[in-house]
C-alpha cells in the first residue's frame, strides 16, 4: 500500500530531525534484513546511541538538503537503504552496521556521512575499526594513572625491603 502524502512528510520529518542531531552516519544495504534483525538491531543500536531507520534514498536525499547536507551520494544507494545515525560518537553508527554485514552476507555496507561529508565504504570501514569514545577514555585514564601508580610501586617496594631487613634482624636475635 503507498503511503500517503502526510506520511511522507512524518517520515521526513523524523529523518530531518535525526539529521540535525547526528554526528555521522552510515548506510548499509537491506537485503536479506528481516523484522527480527531489525528488532535487535534497535535494542542494541539503543545501548551505544545509534538510531537504526530503512529510509527511501529520496526522502533522505530531501531531507539532507533541508538540512544543508549536499554531499550525499545517492548514485552508490540502490532504493531503499538501512542507515543508522550516531548520536554519541563518530564510530558508533559505523561499527554497528559493519557487525551486521559480517553476520549477514548479503547485506553490504553502501557509505555513511561523516562531518557533513559523504565517505565510502572503505572509510565506514576504518571508522568501524576505531575504539568507541568510552574505549578511549578508558585508555587515557589508565595512560594518566599509570605514573601515579607506578610510584606508589616503588615507594611501596622500599617499605617492603625495610619490612624484609627488619623482620630477618628479628628473626636473627630471637
Amino acid at each position: 500500500m503507498a503511503k500517503t502524502r502526510v506520511q511522507k512528510q512524518a517520515t521526513l520529518d523524523k529523518i530531518t530531525e535525526k539529521l540535525r542531531r547526528t554526528k555521522a552516519m552510515a548506510f548499509a544495504s537491506v537485503s536479506g534484513f528481516t523484522m527480527k534483525d531489525a528488532d535487535a538491531l534497535r535494542i542494541e543500536g539503543r545501548k551505544i546511541g545509534v538510531d537504526v531507520l530503512v529510509t527511501k534514498k529520496t526522502l533522505l536525499t530531501i531531507a539532507a538538503k533541508e538540512v544543508g547536507i549536499s554531499a550525499i551520494d545517492t548514485s552508490l544507494l540502490d532504493g531503499s537503504i538501512l542507515t543508522a545515525f550516531g548520536f554519541n560518537d563518530e564510530v558508533s553508527a559505523a561499527k554497528l552496521l559493519a557487525g551486521l554485514t559480517k553476520k549477514k552476507d548479503t547485506m553490504k555496507l553502501l557509505g555513511g556521512l561523516l562531518e557533513g561529508n559523504f565517505v565510502g565504504v572503505e572509510e565506514v570501514k576504518k571508522l568501524a575499526a576505531l575504539p568507541s569514545k568510552t574505549e578511549l577514555l578508558g585508555r587515557l585514564v589508565g595512560s594518566l594513572n599509570a605514573p601515579v601508580s607506578g610510584f606508589v610501586n616503588v615507594l611501596a617496594g622500599n617499605l617492603r625491603g625495610l619490612v624484609t631487613v627488619l623482620k630477618a634482624v628479628q628473626e636473627k636475635k630471637a
